[in-house]
């Protein structure tokens, strides 16, 4: 049940709805970018895809089909405007991946569309960012981002915000952390803590435990301690369904700790895989998720288009050229600068609305979901601008 709670790397109607998701961006003045980074407008724009063809793992090449597959999706979507998409694989390798990505910069790519994994695409940022390039990696984890290289992926911050927003709102306030002892453990701990004091919450203890099966029905009774002396009316837990989640969902209430009079609150998605929902004890939990409705739109249509159902991540990639493309149509020469990249308004995707941050990292535009007689339900829809409720 304890497989390695990693920190994520990645992380999912017609034609027209979706197309017209790509005219969220804010026309802005005053920008600059290098030279080997402008485009002519009206002329097609080259783009580099970095992905993990030539991967040993069969997951990852499977993955980087659906990748290049969902982006070419994108492009054929697109209006007023022609993507020239140029696929480089780079075996899920660091080094290999640098590589690509000086040969993509050298044979003209203007921005850079992956790759997957942080240590590949830090490399990636570090080689062409002497050319100006910027890089938009399928990756979540934040440490990466900055500088020249932005993160697709839906990351702990953007999810803690979005919950403890949602629960200030409902009257949850007083939020007690519990978070495993490893480096993820310690990146969520740190995401639910700056949540909690950037939404008016209030700390109400934290928790950690051993990445063990013993260590998390040690830290119960702790949990309980901590929950009682601090007043706390929600808890936070850092856990997945291949963790310490169905533990703590079922031995916390057992502890007193009962779902009727505490709120649980999760980190991590409670409906995947498919048998979470069947765990009694995450019934009523929150958890936040892409808009469903969007998600649904794209799944079928890849599959209608590809034959099978797209990996998760796949939707990352066509976000990444529907922003693009959005850019690329407002005329702009500099239009994947820093500046144009960043601007508030944000882009329309298959997974909902995002908008990369001056850190590098992406907000997204999340629903607040729950399990009700192991089914999803959505209690908070996902907003459908940045000037809406959710931020």
């Amino acid at each position: 049940m304890f497989a390695v709670f990693s920190v994520l790397r990645k992380l999912r109607a017609c034609i027209a709805m979706i197309t017209a998701l790509f005219v969220l961006v804010a026309c802005q003045t005053g920008l600059s970018t290098g030279a080997s980074t402008s485009i002519t407008p009206g002329a097609p724009v080259p783009v580099a895809l970095l992905v993990p063809h030539g991967a040993s793992n069969a997951n990852e090449q499977k993955l980087a089909r659906d990748l290049e597959s969902a982006a070419r999706l994108a492009v054929a979507d697109l209006s007023g405007v022609q993507i020239d998409l140029r696929v480089y694989g780079t075996a899920g390798n660091a080094g290999q991946a640098q590589q690509a990505a000086q040969k993509a910069v050298e044979d003209g790519a203007k921005i850079i569309v992956g790759p997957l994994h942080a240590e590949s695409a830090n490399a990636v940022a570090v080689a062409v960012a002497p050319k100006g390039v910027n890089v938009l990696a399928f990756s979540n984890n934040s440490t990466i981002a900055g500088g020249n290289l932005f993160i697709l992926g839906q990351t702990f911050q953007d999810t803690a915000n979005r919950l403890t927003r949602y629960a200030v709102g409902q009257g949850r306030k007083r939020i007690l952390t519990v978070h495993s002892n490893n480096l993820a453990g310690e990146l969520g701990r740190q995401a639910i803590q700056q949540a909690i004091s950037a939404n008016g919450a209030s700390q109400a203890g934290t928790v950690g435990y051993a990445f063990s099966e013993q260590s998390v029905i040690a830290a119960v009774p702790a949990i309980r301690t901590a929950a009682e002396q601090n007043s706390a009316d929600a808890i936070f837990l850092d856990a997945n369904s291949a963790g310490a989640l169905p533990l703590f969902t079922q031995m916390l209430p057992e502890a007193g700790l009962s779902a009727e009079t505490i709120q649980y609150i999760g980190l991590s998605r409670w409906d995947t895989p498919p048998q979470t929902r069947d765990l009694p004890g995450v019934q009523g939990g929150w958890f936040a998720m892409p808009d469903p409705q969007r998600v649904l739109q794209f799944r079928s249509r890849f599959q209608a288009a590809n034959g099978g159902a797209p990996h998760p991540l796949a939707g990352l990639s066509y976000d990444a050229i529907a922003a693009i493309g959005a850019l690329a149509q407002t005329g702009q020469s500099d239009a994947f600068s820093r500046g144009r990249l960043t601007q508030s308004a944000g882009f329309g995707g298959v997974n909902g609305i995002f908008r990369f941050l001056p850190n590098g990292t992406t907000q997204r535009g999340l629903a607040v979901a729950t399990i009700q007689n192991r089914q999803v339900v959505v209690i908070s829809p996902a907003p459908s601008s940045f000037a809406g409720t959710g931020f």
